[in-house]
């Protein structure tokens, strides 16, 4: 995997293939099943939990008013929702290991 910068969806496909022996054909066809899984579940208002990595779930965002940056004009932001991932203890110590 990549050491800094963002790691792709081709990469994930390249690890967890070489690393499971799996095709990478089959290995982007469970990534991309999961992903839309995640997606559904979220879509449905579902919280997904993942034991000893976190919890995908969706906020809702109230509306508020804000400035264009570019003209300074007044506008509004419709209320919404946004998801969210809130890492476990588990996956957070392990990112914070020395």
């Amino acid at each position: 995997m990549k050491g800094i910068g963002n790691v792709t969806k081709r990469d994930l496909v390249n690890d967890i293939s070489s690393r499971t022996g799996l095709p990478q054909i089959e290995t982007k066809k469970i990534i991309e099943c999961f992903l839309d899984s995640v997606a559904r579940s979220l879509i449905e208002g579902n919280n997904i939990e993942i034991r000893g990595f976190g919890r995908f779930k969706i906020r809702n965002r109230n509306g508020y008013k804000a400035r264009n940056p570019r003209t300074g004009e007044p506008i509004e932001i419709e209320a919404g929702k946004k998801p969210v991932f809130e890492p476990s203890k588990e996956l957070k110590k392990v990112l914070n290991k020395d």
